[in-house]
């Protein structure tokens, strides 16, 4: 009451923006595009997916990385406005048990955008996997108050803006 009778300002928590990079280079398509139901139904949640051009994914915001596959080919980092995001690279790639992957971070470690989290043979996937495309998945949504995609011919990682999105307060 003190507060509005003397124009100070309530102190309520608002919905945090948050801008997601590229976490790799290539073509950035809807999920509807990516030929596993799993992600196109978006059973995990709703994201974007990228065609990778080059074997390399970086951190596409500042965070934590909150899990690791033991085969390298996924990971979850949690944002500073609390988006858990999932990076699953290729389709099928669980079944590879890690081989032409290199992970550079581990579960706990606070990662900055552009940081180095995973190497990738993307010959070898193009080999050994059902696809390359690279899910980008916000994998719980019922935080999220509005996401907004931006798609693009050729993302460059950690330059390119993704998603931004704003978390419920």
């Amino acid at each position: 009451m003190f507060k509005k009778l003397f124009g100070m300002k309530e102190t309520t928590e608002t919905p945090t923006e948050e801008v997601i990079f590229a976490p790799l280079s290539g073509k950035v398509t809807e999920l509807s595009e990516v030929p596993d139901p799993t992600f196109s139904q978006k059973m995990m949640g709703d994201g974007l997916a990228i065609v990778p051009t080059e074997g390399e994914v970086v951190s596409p915001v500042d965070g934590e990385i909150i899990q690791f596959f033991h085969t390298k080919h996924a990971i979850g980092i949690r944002s500073q406005s609390g988006a858990e995001i999932l990076i699953h690279v290729g389709l099928e790639t669980v079944s590879m048990n890690g081989e032409g992957f290199e992970g550079h971070v581990r579960e706990g470690d606070k990662v900055k955008a552009g940081d180095k989290l995973i190497t990738f043979d993307l010959n070898l996937i193009n080999e050994k996997a059902a696809s390359t495309i690279t899910p980008i998945v916000i994998t719980n949504g019922e935080k999220v108050e509005s996401l907004e995609k931006k798609l693009s011919e050729q993302a460059i990682k950690a330059q390119t803006e993704i998603l931004h999105l704003k978390t419920k307060a």
